[in-house]
């Protein structure tokens, strides 16, 4: 081994490697406690061939939150366990004969990183030798180009980070096939279902939908036992032809019930094309015999609380609605313990507390107080401060706290239902005439950038 360089020039190599250490995703410290979350959910049954890339994305939000002042819960050696778990996924699923190649590459160096962040010099050296030597054994086709495998493991990464990173994620997964044509079916597959959930189709043209639903079709064609796309497909579908929707999601509903339960089984996707296309009382059926089959499954639980959610906001004259809000208060109390950083369910759990017969104020009130102590992110911010003034004024009849939090809502510069909802509001409020802050909410108004 050669002598160890000084950390800045060990740094700088290190910095000419794509990982995820080099990738800007740096998340907002709410935001990834939900990322652990998704990829806990995702689960490692079935040979998950994205398994690799999920242990390696967990290590690396362990080491952003590890690095964190007072972020209980994440240590560096969380992040190193998960990194080494990668390896062994890439080693099993790519080829368990062959201990090295290319598919280890963001996995190396990542390990560089991290020990060279806990100062480990002489560990990092040797994981960065070991990539510079992946490198010159299967160098890029493309000169100057990263390896297709990292551009695939980078895309498959972004997919994680909202819209802006799906629509990385199409780009970085077509370069990645262009360079390897026979490349793995998942690489199609998730380009597919990255195009797809980056062009919502109220956005698209005509022919440019016609091309995503062509996509997507031959996915589904090239991995037929992939039961996510072919869910995803006919969601789609159902989006401008409902022609076979109902008969298509019963058949697929057969399929998937037998699989193990993780969110990338299918369940998911498929409950939202009954709630949307077929029946939100058949969605409830399908969703509770999901949980009876697998009833450690949080995300079941959750699923299935989102749905009896939306039929009591949908039919609020059923005689059954007050079993149907009981039933949804359970379940959203469970899943609330289930994903402490889940936001929107504990949002949801306060308005259902308030909406019984006998409504629990100080419970829904104590919710509220408790996530307006948290550290949010700005649009996170702006939906609880719209809810909470609403309850302000319907609940506690406190008028003037109800119009501060309108207009705390208003002035978070994030494009929202919710901000346009509280302007609207005060505009309401202010053209009435008959509240003594008209006055004072007319000026705030007439500053506020739209």
């Amino acid at each position: 081994m050669s002598a160890v360089p000084s950390p800045p020039t060990l740094r700088a190599r290190l910095e000419t490697f794509e990982c995820h250490f080099t990738w800007n995703l740096n998340s907002q410290r709410k935001r990834l406690f939900l990322l652990l979350d998704i990829l806990e959910d995702i689960g490692a049954e079935d040979g998950n061939l994205w398994l690799g890339h999920i242990y390696n994305l967990q290590a690396h939000v362990h080491f952003l939150l590890a690095s964190e002042e007072q972020t209980p819960g994440s240590t560096m050696s969380d992040a190193l366990r998960c990194f080494g778990q990668a390896g062994e996924a890439f080693r099993q699923v790519r080829n368990p004969v062959v201990d090295d190649g290319p598919w280890l590459l963001v996995n190396y160096g990542n390990l560089a990183w991290l020990h060279y962040h806990r100062e480990e010099w002489s560990e990092s050296l040797a994981y960065l030798g070991k990539a510079e030597a992946l490198l010159r054994e299967y160098p890029s086709p493309i000169q100057g180009q990263p390896h297709q495998v990292v551009l695939a493991e980078k895309a498959w990464t972004l997919m994680n980070f909202g819209q802006d990173g799906r629509r990385s994620a199409v780009e970085l997964f077509r370069k990645a096939i262009e360079m390897e044509p026979a490349c793995p079916v998942e690489w199609t597959t998730s380009h597919a279902l990255a195009l797809a959930m980056s062009s919502p189709p109220d956005d698209l043209s005509p022919e440019q939908e016609a091309d995503i639903l062509e996509t997507l079709r031959r996915a589904v064609e090239g991995d037929p036992d992939n039961l996510y796309i072919a869910v995803v497909y006919l969601g789609r579908r159902a989006m401008t032809d409902s022609r076979g929707i109902t008969e298509g999601a019963r058949e697929l509903t057969e399929e998937v019930l037998k699989r193990s339960q993780t969110s990338y089984s299918g369940i998911r996707p498929l409950l939202r094309v009954y709630r949307e296309h077929v029946s939100l009382d058949e969605a409830i059926e399908v969703a509770k015999k999901a949980l009876e089959r697998h009833p450690t499954k949080r995300h079941l639980k959750n699923g299935l609380a989102y749905l009896y959610k939306s039929k009591i906001f949908s039919e609020w004259d059923s005689p059954l609605i007050e079993d149907l809000r009981r039933i949804a208060i359970v379940l959203y109390e469970e899943v609330c313990s289930l994903y402490p950083h889940f936001l929107k369910g504990r949002i949801t759990l306060a308005i259902l507390y308030t909406q019984s017969r006998n409504p629990d104020i100080m419970k829904c009130d104590k919710i509220f107080r408790d996530l307006l102590k948290i550290d949010l992110e700005p649009a996170q911010r702006q939906m609880l401060y719209n809810k909470y003034a609403k309850f302000l004024h319907f609940s506690l009849q406190d008028r003037r706290r109800s119009i501060d939090y309108h207009m705390k809502a208003a002035e978070i510069l994030h494009s929202s239902r919710f901000r346009r909802e509280s302007i609207h509001i005060l505009t309401q409020i202010k053209n009435s005439r008959m509240n003594r802050m008209c006055e004072e909410i007319e000026d705030f108004l007439a500053q506020l950038p739209l």
